[in-house]
């Protein structure tokens, strides 16, 4: 018997994650954004932050849109629709678990499973395709070596082959953009656009086999008007750098060859218990679940509906998206699914690469440039959808008052417990068995002065201090500011060491306190688990050992360390904030902007890109940089964190008793951030830094500058700020950068202290290193 339901306000009661940002899932996405789903959490397993829109693609390439035109933002609109983005790659599942096999991060448990990964070309049944040739999917790849290629004509004068494998709507729409762009490309350098040789090859008779006569005439007519060599029947069986064979035996010389054809399934699929069709897609039935695991559904071209065998085209993806996201309520609710069955005939819109297109749909041909513009249209105005994102309307945002989630009876007893007034005290610890099982897989790192850890676990650890060193303690907690909570113990583990390597020390042991908001038992334990896994796998890189913490019950995912590092007793290792001495110069090694970016990204004003930067910085080890500095020299560094750059530099300036001058022009600035400052969009705690003005010279004249608001920009895990002797910066900056900081700059310079009061001197012109 189905057991009362909570009301709302349990954090998570079912898991459904979408793998793959496909056509489909977007629509599953706007769909739950729009009328939540009380206590369902989505979460969306994608490699990509940007998913390209395939029907624009051409338009792209042939140069009639920007990147941002033809890609939906999945990470921002995740976030619009309370989902947790995980940027990885799924690649297996773990059916009796429940779990998604991830790529370079631990599963993922899921209660309801969805696929929309599209298809993949099998470049690796044509012997040197996978060596030798361009996929058109995955898109990323394809437009890395499109923009190589754009760059390589503009820099290399000469004739230049292109070659397109498939035969298609796809191969062919794709090779008029190409020859279009590059066309005006060479035409805008005053050069020959004959110097482009085109050829497409397919094994069909004709081309776009599944389109009326009339409008493969149509298309023919264009190929041969523009020159391209068309090798119908002809299949290619090999191919090498800069050229391929087809099964004629002859050999046709190609310096580029894209491949869009030959389309099947993801490899990984095979080591799953899917059933899949001879092409490798999933065998889906009516409700668009797996005929083999009916907990996991599979949408667009990764599935293959039994019943109603398609063609692999868009238009069905972006059709399924209602069907798919009402029948995942459904299933998580404990209601009976609906049937989705797709219509024969589609309207197909293809380009000619100008500004001109083909409509196809059954027996109908049209053709103009007024069916570019109708696609136009109908292009943008989809993309609008997922880009442009409203309000939330009053009607939209309202919800059940209950959560209509299907519970068993210990489930629902769990939930009445987590919506129940909770104990303070020990009371609020997460239970026992809850944080054994989330902590039992991880293996910390071992050092041999830990003599009581979490290997034989006690009421406190000990630690021996090695002879002839100092400890160096520091302890940092905040709350999350991303849904990840994997990516989100990486950053808090990173920022917690970051202390100690700007003191010129090592990581030796931590201790986490951990606060994770209450729910069911296994939400609970899955949380503790992808959090401390992030964080462990951080200590570990450092070899810092987690030798103990505690997890209590809050409103809130939150983390932090108590750290403690080893220093030779000599100091000749130690760098202090007061160290700074005139003549050193002041570097920056990794760029600010964490502030503004995650405050704009909590607005949905922020692009998915710009966060990843953010997070890749975060994630970024001081340790080695640190190291680097003090080899070069450094006699002062500090870690940037929540005062900002401002902030710390006085922190700096008044105990070594000098003044600083600060290069607006040179700071490395994430992407975006001036972008997010510009709209004015700020930290909650930037008003704080802001006090600090007083410690600028003449600081009326910055208010007004762009960058201005970046000095007192907050930062999670930044990078480092250290005075290093001049004549040795340049040497410094050249092995920061050979070891992966790839921003160190040279922000300023260390002057004697003046008469006036205010230590920091502001300036735009570009500082020498010497």
């Amino acid at each position: 018997m189905q057991q009362p339901q909570p009301p709302l306000g349990l954090q998570a009661l079912r898991d459904i994650v979408l793998v793959g940002g496909g056509h489909t899932h977007v629509g599953v996405l706007k769909r739950f954004a729009m009328r939540p789903e009380p206590g369902v959490r989505l979460t969306l397993i994608c490699r990509d932050t940007h998913t390209p829109y395939s029907g624009m693609l051409p338009g792209y390439v042939a140069g009639h849109y920007g990147y941002d035109d033809v890609h939906i933002d999945l990470r921002r609109l995740a976030e619009y629709a309370g989902a947790r983005f995980f940027a990885d790659e799924a690649v297996g599942i773990d059916h009796e678990s429940r779990r998604v096999l991830c790529h370079s991060r631990p599963p993922v448990p899921y209660d309801w499973l969805s696929i929309n990964i599209g298809s993949t070309p099998r470049v690796g049944r044509v012997h040197g395709a996978d060596a030798h040739a361009v996929p058109v999917k995955p898109i990323h790849r394809f437009n890395d070596r499109w923009q190589t290629l754009l760059q390589r004509i503009e820099a290399h004068p000469g004739t230049t082959r292109v070659a397109v494998v498939g035969g298609g709507a796809g191969g062919v729409e794709l090779l008029l953009a190409m020859q279009y762009r590059l066309g005006r490309e060479l035409s805008a350098r005053g050069r020959d656009p004959a110097e482009l040789r085109f050829a497409l090859f397919t094994r069909g008779e004709h081309i776009l086999p599944t389109h009326n006569p009339r409008v493969r005439r149509h298309f023919e007519a264009t190929l041969r008007r523009r020159g391209v060599a068309v090798h119908a029947g002809t299949e290619v069986v090999a191919v090498e750098e800069g050229r391929l064979q087809a099964d004629d035996g002859r050999w046709h010389d190609a310096d580029e060859i894209v491949w869009v054809t030959n389309a099947g399934g993801a490899d990984w699929l095979k080591d799953t218990r899917l059933a899949l069709d001879d092409d490798g897609f999933i065998r889906v039935g009516e409700t668009l679940q797996s005929l083999s695991d009916p907990r996991i559904f599979a949408a667009g071209d990764i599935a293959h509906q039994v019943d109603h065998p398609r063609e692999k085209a868009g238009v069905f993806a972006v059709r399924q998206g209602r069907p798919l996201a009402d029948n995942l309520r459904a299933a998580v609710t404990g209601r009976p699914l609906s049937p989705y069955r797709p219509q024969r005939d589609w309207l197909a819109l293809i380009s000619t690469g100008d500004r001109h297109a083909v409509a196809s749909r059954g027996g109908l041909y049209l053709a103009g440039d007024w069916a570019w513009r109708w696609k136009d249209w109908i292009d943008r105005r989809f993309m609008a959808r997922f880009n442009d994102l409203p309000p939330m309307t009053e009607d939209a945002m309202k919800a059940p008052a209950r959560s209509r989630v299907a519970l068993d009876e210990d489930e629902s007893a769990q939930a009445i417990s987590a919506l129940a007034m909770r104990c303070g005290g020990c009371g609020a610890k997460v239970g026992a068995t809850t944080l054994s099982r989330a902590l039992s897989t991880l293996e910390p790192v071992a050092r041999e002065e830990v003599l009581v850890g979490l290997h034989a676990p006690d009421d406190a650890a000990v630690v021996r201090v090695p002879p002839g060193k100092d400890m160096v303690h520091t302890v940092d907690f905040f709350r999350a500011f991303i849904d990840d909570p994997y990516v989100f113990g990486q950053i808090a583990a990173n920022h917690a060491l970051g202390d100690i390597f700007a003191m010129g020390a090592e990581a030796q042991t931590a201790t986490a306190v951990a606060t994770v908001p209450q729910g069911l038992e296994a939400k609970v334990e899955d949380t503790v688990f992808q959090m401390m896994s992030g964080a462990v796998e951080v200590l570990n890189a450092a070899d810092c050992a987690l030798v103990g913490g505690h997890t209590g019950e809050g409103s809130e995912l939150a983390l932090g360390f108590a750290v403690n590092g080893l220093i030779d007793s000599d100091s000749t290792a130690l760098m202090t904030k007061g160290g700074l001495r005139p003549g050193q110069v002041l570097i920056l090694t990794k760029p600010i902007g964490t502030g503004t970016l995650f405050a704009a990204h909590a607005r949905l004003a922020a692009r998915g890109r710009w966060i990843d930067a953010a997070l890749a910085s975060m994630v970024q080890s001081n340790r080695e940089g640190a190291a680097c500095l003090h080899e070069h020299g450094a006699t002062a560094c500090t870690d940037l964190t929540g005062f900002g750059l401002l902030g710390h530099l006085v922190e700096m300036t008044r105990p070594s008793g000098v003044d600083a001058e600060l290069d607006l022009a040179a700071l490395p600035l994430l992407e975006g951030a001036e972008e997010t400052v510009a709209a004015g969009i700020l930290s909650s705690l930037q008003p704080a830094n802001v006090r600090l003005r007083r410690a600028i010279r003449d600081q009326a004249a910055w208010v007004e500058h762009p960058r201005y608001p970046l000095l007192f920009d907050p930062q999670t895990a930044g990078g480092l700020l250290a005075g290093v002797p001049a004549e040795r910066a340049e040497a410094c900056l050249s092995a920061l950068h050979a070891r992966g900081y790839t921003h160190a700059t040279i922000i300023g310079r260390i002057n004697s202290a003046g008469e006036t009061l205010e230590p920091i001197t502001l300036t735009t012109t570009m500082l020498e290193a010497s």
